[in-house]
């Protein structure tokens, strides 16, 4: 009995040193942040081309995110998630930044891992930036990052890490934190990205708590003259699609597959698993059909990326953690881009009230009791520079404008549906069924595999949003067949007052045209800061660099200039 006592009281000791009970150690947080995966891109939402057994395996053992929103486009999504604000409110609602354009979000925006480093948390970013680097300041290792590795820009070759974009400008672009890491050359990009993961979860202090921001280049289109690119080991999954592009296409969605699959054993076997919180996203809908030298798919929703309709905003996500109370579900709760700060800040132990001006909101509980979600409507974006903006309400979405012309406004099936265009079954076998024992499909799955009937004769023409708005029912036409605003007056006159609402409250957008002096031929053909800030926050050239290119770009060996004919 006394022996008993004493390692009774040797136990509470151990967890009341200097009177300080031990708390339970807080989630580690893993947000995998796919580039233009579309909604019938992944296997999980039915699609039988290109198979996504890890992804699949995940969503299914955890909560499919059947109602969830993202921005139609890279910078305003990214920017969402990382300040939880709608991109009217942080000057990021119009289009995104080149890497040439001397603007990024507002240092004055307190970001994710700046709010999560107060909860003792260490954050890591690996992959895509896309918030602006024209000043160091604006950089992931000075928003809250410890660590960064990969590009600034919006895209990349996928071997040798160069970026063209903007007035023809190219550069080299793959940093380890504030260096330039030349050792990345003609390595395949997923695959590095997946290799630093593993890494940072291998070497991570398990004492604290993790998170790791992983934002995949796959599936974004490279440059233009080599646009989509994948391995022989991913293409090799996928030769059943005989239609080239597409089967590009599913090589990249392939290899990312693979890299979700890799980071989930990484997670087990460093013991890590059963904490952690696993947020999987695409960041906006897919270019399909060659949109952007692209070949993602979002059948039978219409439109393409960087557009307003379901397409290019009903977003492929899922969240995974054994600290969810109800999972294996598909959950029909509102969702968008912004709750993710608030509900992982709440899963993380920190105090939503003092997020500052967020426009989102926690759905931690909500997801993890299966109770309705806090969100009962949301802004899509308004964009005053090309006269576009779309709202949520309820089951109502409210639409103006259109972005191209109207020429990406229609439905895109993927290429070649036909029985000889589907995977075999063995490439739907997760390896990750041993570590989350055979997950199947969950019971109502079958909500997440849209199917709308056929395509009305007018449905292309009814909706003419330049000249008035148009209305659309989501729940009952997800498609968005049926403009209905002339039966409901009313309901359009409230949206419409919704919008103005949103409207009084935008700021000004941050755009700022291409600076010349930002051309990376005047730092080593290699896309960098080309700003100083002082501090006072006012900014100046860094005169060295562009006032004559250095000598170490004269002799450029395998890192040439691209052909004219390649920019």
């Amino acid at each position: 009995m006394i022996i008993l006592l004493s390692l009774i009281l040797a136990s509470f000791n151990m967890g009341n040193r200097n009177g300080v009970i031990a708390q339970p150690q807080k989630p580690h947080i893993i947000f995998i942040l796919a580039d233009d995966l579309g909604w019938n891109d992944v296997s999980f939402h039915g699609s039988k081309q290109i198979p996504t057994p890890n992804i699949d395996a995940l969503a299914y053992d955890g909560i499919i995110l059947n109602n969830y929103y993202v921005s139609p486009i890279c910078t305003p999504t990214r920017s969402a998630i990382l300040t939880g604000r709608y991109p009217i409110h942080t000057g990021q609602q119009v289009s995104t930044i080149l890497g040439s354009c001397p603007y990024g979000v507002p240092l004055n925006e307190t970001l994710m891992p700046q709010y999560l480093s107060k909860q003792g948390y260490a954050s890591h970013a690996i992959g895509k930036w896309h918030l602006g680097f024209f000043a160091k300041e604006y950089t992931p290792m000075f928003r809250g990052f410890d660590t960064h590795y990969g590009y600034y820009c919006g895209h990349e070759d996928y071997y040798d890490h160069r970026t063209v974009e903007g007035a023809g400008y190219w550069g080299y672009d793959m940093r380890r934190n504030l260096t330039v890491d030349r050792s990345a050359t003609n390595h395949y990009a997923t695959d590095l990205f997946t290799d630093e993961a593993v890494s940072v979860i291998n070497r991570h202090d398990k004492n604290k708590p993790l998170f790791l921001y992983l934002a995949h280049l796959a599936t974004h289109s490279a440059n233009s003259y080599s646009p989509l690119q994948a391995p022989q080991k991913y293409l090799d999954k996928v030769k059943h699609i005989k239609h080239e592009k597409r089967r590009q296409f599913g090589g990249m969605a392939v290899g990312l597959d693979e890299s979700v699959g890799v980071i989930v054993k990484a997670l087990h076997d460093n013991n890590m698993l059963d904490n952690s919180i696993i947020v999987f996203s695409t960041d906006n809908g897919g270019p399909a059909s060659g949109f952007d030298l692209n070949y993602a798919n979002n059948f039978p929703l219409r439109g393409v990326k960087d557009t307003l309709w379901e397409g290019g905003v009903r977003g492929v996500g899922f969240i995974w953690s054994r600290l969810l109370k109800n999972m294996h579900r598909v959950s029909n709760q509102m969702m968008h881009i912004t709750d993710w700060l608030p509900t992982l800040y709440e899963a993380a132990g920190g105090d939503v009230k003092k997020l500052i001006k967020p426009d989102g909101v926690s759905l931690w509980s909500a997801l993890s009791e299966d109770a309705p979600s806090p969100r009962t409507e949301m802004l899509h974006n308004i964009d005053d520079v090309r006269h576009i903006a779309a709202l949520r309400s309820g089951d109502w979405k409210l639409r103006l404008g259109h972005t191209y012309g109207g020429n990406w406004d229609s439905w895109y099936a993927p290429p070649q549906v036909d029985d000889d265009s589907a995977a075999p079954l063995h490439l739907f076998r997760s390896p990750l069924s041993k570590i989350l024992a055979q997950p199947t499909p969950p019971p109502n799955w079958s909500d997440v595999v849209i199917s709308c009937g056929p395509k009305p004769a007018n449905a292309s023409s009814n909706c003419q949003p330049t000249r008035t708005a148009c209305l659309f029912n989501i729940r009952d036409d997800p498609c968005e067949f049926n403009n209905v605003a002339a039966s409901h007056p009313d309901k359009v006159q409230e949206l419409m007052g919704w919008l103005a609402a949103y409207n009084a409250t935008q700021v000004k957008p941050a755009n700022k045209p291409i600076d010349p002096k930002s051309n990376p031929k005047y730092y080593g053909y290699v896309w960098t800061w080309w700003k100083t800030l002082d501090e006072d926050g006012k900014e100046s050239y860094i005169q060295e660099g562009f006032n004559s290119i250095p000598a170490s770009s004269k002799n450029m060996n395998k890192f040439q200039k691209p052909k004219t004919s390649d920019l």
